[in-house]
């Protein structure tokens, strides 16, 4: 079964299906409700960032993986 949800433009996997444009919104609303609560828990501006950063490069190596397995290849 192939799986052609994304395709890779350079180092980005760029929503090509539905359900790829699902995952995108559902990445960037999750980074966004992370920020949001570390925010709420934090004391200065530079613990948010610390803590959220690392957040986000979870989500993105997430997303990636996802995107690696289901990128359309060209044969």
């Amino acid at each position: 079964m192939k799986l052609n949800w994304f395709a890779r433009k350079g180092i980005i996997y760029w929503p090509v299906s539905v359900i790829g444009w699902v995952i995108l919104v559902l990445a960037g609303a999750y980074a966004v409700y992370t920020f949001i609560d570390i925010d709420s828990r934090s004391h200065s501006g530079s613990d948010t960032l610390i803590s959220f950063v690392f957040n986000l490069l979870l989500i993105g190596l997430v997303y990636t993986i996802i995107g690696y397995f289901t990128e359309r290849r060209v044969d």
